[in-house]
């Protein structure tokens, strides 16, 4: 049997608000009538994950699962980094009251690069961090996501023909491959630039910030053509579906922002949201998990996110599986067993 308690909870730096509501929520997983020892916390940056998929498998096998969400669950617009940490804080802090004595950070999907960044700069810190199915960072993501032809970013229509994606003959040449990555950096930048000179300009008016669309957001090259990196995905398709529709729709990642939100979690050039440079931070034993069918991450991310661990006791592992593997009990099974049989043998 399992357990589940609702656990709400203010944070440093936001109480419960006036309706009842705490910044801090999420669900703790248990078998019934037991203190695990050893528990894991998964949290994202804006997804709720207080009832994670991955929860009542692991209670299942004897462990805690407290499916954790920040201030932000639902509120991307409104990220700030250090505000998330805090909030996590909050959580591992509850685990910690409760007898946990190794706590494990799981960090799945967006949520790897959210949970690295806390494990490299929080006080209270973690004792295992895996990566599940993880992109590399919220920046790297975005940028990889974006549409490289955009030209104009009030205009959602837009279009440089020669960077159209959806306008080449497949697989795509190297040459328009460089070109067109080049072009979605670029583009990063000069939003992350409009954002400082805006931002600028705003507080000299006495306005402290403001929320902006982003258009595009689903035209990696690797939703389009498979031979970008083969693997057992799909493709063409991405999470949302086809991404010649996807792309044109207004449901992307990152799709509004505040000014100071983008250059917190989406830039490349200011946020503390990429991968590498908080994973090399990590020195706690750290296990990198990347299933072969994700139509959103791919083994390459999941070879950046191992080779920028610092831990000398890590691992890289390849799984069968979609992005959550919910096309297969038995994938979903597989891998969670993976992930217990490592904990056990480090706790």
């Amino acid at each position: 049997m399992i357990a589940k308690a609702f656990v709400g909870l203010p944070s440093l730096s936001m109480p419960r608000a006036g309706a009842g509501g705490h910044p801090c929520q999420g669900l703790y997983w248990t078998p019934a009538g037991a203190r695990p020892k050893t528990a894991l916390i998964a949290a994202h940056y804006n997804v709720d994950f207080a009832e994670h998929y991955s929860a009542a498998y692991f209670a299942q096998r004897g462990f805690g699962f407290l499916g954790w969400n920040t201030r932000y669950r639902g509120a991307e617009d409104l990220f700030h980094l250090e505000h998330a940490i805090a909030d996590i804080g909050v959580g591992v802090g509850w685990l910690r009251e409760r007898g946990v004595e190794k706590v494990v950070l799981l960090g799945n999907s967006g949520g790897g690069s959210l949970m690295a960044a806390y494990q490299a700069e929080a006080a209270l810190k973690g004792d295992l961090y895996i990566s599940l199915n993880a992109h590399p960072g919220r920046p790297e993501v975005l940028t990889n996501w974006m549409d490289g032809s955009v030209v104009d970013e009030s205009d959602p229509a837009a279009t440089d023909p020669a960077l159209d994606p959806f306008a080449q003959d497949l697989p795509f040449t190297e040459e328009f491959a460089l070109r067109y990555r080049a072009a979605q950096r670029a583009r990063n930048q000069r939003i992350t630039d409009w954002a400082k000179q805006e931002l600028a300009r705003l507080k000299a008016a006495g306005i402290p910030d403001r929320i902006f669309p982003l258009f595009r957001t689903w035209a990696d090259l690797r939703f389009i053509d498979p031979a970008q990196e083969p693997t057992a995905r799909p493709c063409p398709g991405c999470y949302a579906g086809p991404p010649h529709l996807a792309n044109r729709s207004p449901f992307g990642i990152g799709r509004a922002s505040t000014l100071r939100a983008w250059l917190s979690m989406w830039s490349l050039e200011t946020s503390r949201c990429q991968g590498p440079p908080q994973l090399a931070k990590l020195t706690v034993p750290a296990l990198v998990v990347q299933s072969t069918a994700d139509m959103g991450v791919f083994p390459s991310d999941a070879g950046k996110i191992f080779a920028s661990i610092a831990a000398p006791d890590k691992r890289l592992e390849l799984v069968e599986g979609a992005h959550y593997f919910e096309d297969s009990e038995d994938h979903r099974n597989a891998a969670v067993d993976l992930m217990a049989d490592w904990i056990r043998e480090r706790t």
